[in-house]
C-alpha cells in the first residue's frame, strides 16, 4: 500500500509537501488502533500538518475517501490529497475454508452464504487528487452522486472484529441472490440521478467500470442501466472481488491498456454492501499510469477545481 501511494505521488508530479490529507479506505486494516493511514503517513514522510484518518464503507470506502478529499480541495483547505487502500483476501478465504471443512452438516443451501467469501481477491491502490492549478493532466472531474438502501443492511455482513492470538479471523455471510437483486435495483435508481446530474445521456458515456463481483452481476447491472457491455472494463475474472481497491485498480488498468482513451467520458459505477451506491463521471484527457490517481468529485456538484492527476 505504501509503495502504491509513493508511486501515485511520483507519477502525479507533485512533492509530498503538498499532500494536505491522507485517507486509508480499505475494508481490511492493519490494526483496530491506530488508524492504518498513520502507518502510511509515517512511511511516506508526509507533512505533519497533513490530515490523517481512516474511512470504511465496504467496497465504496475508496470512492467515499476521494469525495472527502475533493471536498477539502473545493473548500480551499488543501491543494492535494491522497487516498490509499490495500485489501488482503488470505485471512477471509482461509477462515471460510476452515469453517466449511470443520462442519460436515453443511448442505447445498446452507453453504451458499459462505460462497461469496471464496471470490475475494487482493489488491492495493492509491489515488492523488489535486487542485486544477497544479494538475499535470487536465483530466476533469465532472460530478458524482450517492444513494443508499439500508433496508438491505443484513444481506452481506461479517461478524465483529474477531481475533485469535492477535490474528484476525474474519467470517462473512452473504445472501448473494438477494444482494444482487437489491444492488442492481439501487444502481438503476442511482444511475438515473447520475445522468441527470451530469446532463448526460447513455450515448454520452464512452467507457464504464462497474463494481467487480462477477459475470451475472455485471450483465444484470449493465442491462438495467441500458449500457453497452463492450464499453465496460472488468478485472474480476483474474483478480476476484478486491473490495474497496477494485474500482481504482480497474480504472487504472483500463487506462493503462488503452481501453480508456483521451477525450472519453467515463462512468465509474460503484455499489457496496449496506447498501450504498456511488457513481462518478470523469472527462478523461490523458492516458493514465498504472496507479490510479484521482477519480472522484463532490456529491451533487460540478467541481470547479479538482482534477485527475
Amino acid at each position: 500500500m505504501s509503495r502504491a501511494a509513493r508511486r501515485a505521488i511520483e507519477e502525479c508530479g507533485i512533492g509530498i509537501d503538498r499532500i494536505g490529507a491522507i485517507v486509508h479506505a480499505s475494508v481490511c486494516r492493519d490494526y483496530l488502533e491506530p488508524a492504518t493511514s498513520c502507518v502510511v503517513h509515517d512511511r511516506l514522510g508526509l507533512p505533519s500538518d497533513c490530515v490523517v484518518y481512516d474511512c470504511s464503507n465496504a467496497c465504496l470506502g475508496f470512492l467515499n475517501g476521494m469525495i472527502q478529499i475533493a471536498n477539502m480541495i473545493e473548500l480551499g483547505q488543501i491543494e492535494a490529497g491522497l487516498v490509499v487502500a490495500s485489501e488482503g483476501s488470505r485471512e477471509l478465504v482461509e477462515t471460510t475454508i476452515a469453517r466449511l471443512n470443520a462442519d460436515e452438516s453443511f448442505t447445498r443451501e446452507t453453504v451458499k452464504p459462505a460462497m461469496a467469501s471464496l471470490t475475494i481477491g487482493s489488491a492495493s491502490a492509491a489515488a492523488v487528487l489535486v487542485d486544477r492549478r497544479i494538475s499535470q493532466t487536465d483530466n476533469r472531474l465532472l460530478g458524482a452522486v450517492a444513494r443508499a438502501d439500508t433496508s438491505a443492511v443484513g444481506l452481506c455482513q461479517s461478524g465483529r472484529d474477531e481475533s485469535v492470538g492477535g490474528k484476525m479471523q474474519p467470517l462473512m455471510n452473504t445472501d448473494a441472490e438477494q444482494l444482487m437483486a437489491a444492488g442492481v435495483a439501487l444502481a438503476a435508481v442511482t444511475f438515473g440521478r447520475f445522468v441527470d446530474e451530469l446532463a448526460w445521456s447513455v450515448d454520452d458515456i464512452n467507457r464504464t467500470c462497474c463494481h467487480q463481483v462477477g459475470a451475472t452481476h455485471r450483465r444484470l447491472t449493465l442491462e438495467a442501466l441500458g449500457l453497452n457491455p463492450q464499453h465496460d472494463f472488468t478485472t474480476f475474472e483474474f483478480l476476484g472481488n478486491t473490495g474497496s481497491a477494485a474500482m481504482p485498480v480497474t480504472a487504472a488498468l483500463a487506462a493503462e491498456q488503452g481501453f480508456i482513451r483521451p477525450q472519453d467520458q467515463v462512468a465509474l459505477l460503484g455499489i457496496g454492501s449496506g447498501l450504498n451506491s456511488v457513481m462518478i463521471g470523469v472527462d478523461w484527457q490523458t492516458v493514465a499510469c498504472a496507479t490510479p490517481q484521482s477519480i472522484t468529485a463532490p456529491q451533487s456538484a460540478a467541481p470547479e477545481n479538482v482534477e485527475v492527476g
